[in-house]
């Protein structure tokens, strides 16, 4: 019986199931710690417990035991120095524990054990591909929903959390953070946008998904990535349909045109109408720019209060290192030195954050700090890292750059070389996910909250999927182009072969 079930299990639809339930799983962890002040939820259970039955079943089904041991023996070693060297750095002034360290190591080992399940599963096994990523993609369409729907049941029953807290804008409803959500439906839409032009039972569906998510992103979030990332998808959809068109000599197709202008068209008169959250908070935040006056240049500050109170302190000498190390206080001086000499607006924290980082590594001075990182917490909290390719590569080291970051940056680099490749006669459906996949990697950078978000990272990792998979099939489809089927040896042969060939035979009887 036990064996019947396990023959009958399928992966796949667990893995699908995963997807779907991401949006529940972020809204009831959102609940747990804001309502009841605990981060014990079913989130907390079911998000580790489905990688783990899913690994386990292909460590045990499939021959591929020997990669997975090495896999966890490096990330386990590389998760233990890491740790490590924290218990070292951490001080009085550090933002987070050892274990909230650890939980982010945890966090991003998930991350790549999910890529390399989600890839084996649905890009390089040969059993039902094509309806294994149908099934996949449906996923994603009914996730995008639940997001939706989620979001504006939260807003219509008053209950919604303010993206901004501090200055009461913006709206995310019960999501941690609003541009998490943002990267989420944008990443999402890069797959969604192409089913609209699509004669099928679910374009209905589809169109009402598009208009509510754009309407969001550009009014009520009041993220800069909701609002110009919205415009930027939708612009790179209908430019590629359109030179699409034109490579395939074909006219430019009205529904298209007509379904992007029409977008354009809403997202300009909600703006009009309504206003946008995103452009009140940069107002306010332009206001806000004078609001510090630094007493020691005689002009406004270019740093926080917080870190100009640091600065003074440090300074005067009033800071003990059981509070904040010598090379930490030497980085703060020189990002206050920086700022200051650059007029760098103290409202631009992702600039200061990184000039801090960079002077940090430079004044501690410590190879083994540049290979496995100075750790991600054990900063002042304001110079915590949003940026997450720079925090990879800061704060997690070289090693940690390579095993946590470049798996993607080698997909997408990979997808991109392949737009390229086969620009003659690649689709748009094969593209997007491809783009999808750069975009992410260049949300993370810009504004961050993308890989750090267990849910968004897990949509990046599907447009991973995509991605090689779409790869595999350009490869296929110009295989198929080039060639011909030769009944007689029941083998593809070159068509300049086959030419060839009837020349030289062409003459015989």
């Amino acid at each position: 019986m036990t064996n019947k079930i396990f023959n009958k299990f399928k992966i796949e639809n667990l893995l699908c199931f995963f997807i779907i339930i991401c949006p529940i799983l972020d809204v009831a962890s959102f609940i747990f710690r804001n309502y009841f002040n605990t981060s014990l939820s079913i989130s907390t259970i079911l998000r580790p417990l489905i990688p783990i039955v899913a690994i386990t079943y292909l460590f045990f089904k499939d021959k591929i035991k020997l990669p997975l041991i090495i896999g966890g023996v490096t990330y386990t070693l590389y998760g233990i120095i890491h740790l490590y060297i924290f218990t070292f750095l951490q001080t009085e002034s550090s933002y987070g524990s050892l274990l909230r360290e650890f939980q982010y190591i945890v966090n991003y080992t998930f991350m790549i054990m999910n890529l390399f399940i989600y890839l084996y599963v649905f890009a390089f096994k040969n059993e039902c591909k094509e309806e294994k990523i149908k099934k996949l993609k449906l996923s994603i369409l009914i996730s995008f929903t639940l997001y939706i729907a989620l979001m504006y049941i939260a807003i219509l029953v008053g209950k919604s959390s303010y993206t901004y807290t501090e200055d009461k804008m913006g709206l995310k409803g019960w999501f941690e953070s609003g541009n998490s959500v943002g990267a989420i439906l944008l990443i999402m839409l890069f797959v969604i946008l192409p089913m609209i032009t699509k004669n099928n039972k679910f374009r209905l569906w589809v169109t009402i998904d598009i208009i509510l998510a754009i309407i969001y992103l550009t009014i009520l979030l009041g993220t800069r990535v909701g609002l110009f990332g919205s415009i930027l998808v939708i612009g790179i959809f209908f430019i590629i349909k359109a030179i699409n068109s034109l490579k395939n000599k074909n006219k430019i197709n009205k529904k298209v045109v007509g379904t992007s202008m029409g977008l354009f068209f809403i997202i300009a008169i909600l703006i009009i109408s309504f206003g946008s959250n995103t452009i009140s908070r940069r107002k306010l935040l332009l206001e806000r720019e004078n609001d510090i006056y630094d007493t020691s240049i005689a002009e406004s500050s270019h740093v926080t209060g917080d870190i100009l109170n640091l600065v003074q302190k440090i300074k005067n000498n009033e800071i003990e290192e059981s509070y904040m190390s010598k090379p930490v206080q030497a980085a703060i001086l020189n990002l206050y030195e920086f700022n200051n000499m650059h007029k760098v607006p103290y409202t631009n924290m992702r600039l200061t954050q990184l000039v801090y980082n960079i002077s940090l590594i430079k004044e501690q001075k410590n190879i083994l700090l540049i290979l496995f990182g100075n750790g991600y917490m054990t900063h002042y909290y304001e110079l915590i890292f949003e940026m997450e390719v720079p925090a990879f590569l800061f704060n997690f080291g070289i090693y940690g750059f390579i095993l946590f970051f470049i798996p993607f940056l080698l997909i997408a680099g990979y997808g991109f070389i392949s737009i390229l490749r086969y620009i003659k006669t690649i689709k748009v459906e094969q593209i997007m996910p491809i783009l999808a996949l750069c975009f992410g990697i260049t949300l993370s950078f810009l504004a961050g909250y993308t890989f750090f978000n267990q849910s968004a990272a897990t949509i990046i990792i599907v447009m991973c999927v995509f991605t090689i998979y779409e790869i595999i099939n350009m490869k296929g489809e110009k295989i198929e182009e080039n060639n011909i089927w030769d009944n007689k040896s029941n083998t593809w042969r070159g068509r300049e072969s086959v030419s060839r060939h009837s020349k030289q035979t062409s003459g015989k009887v």
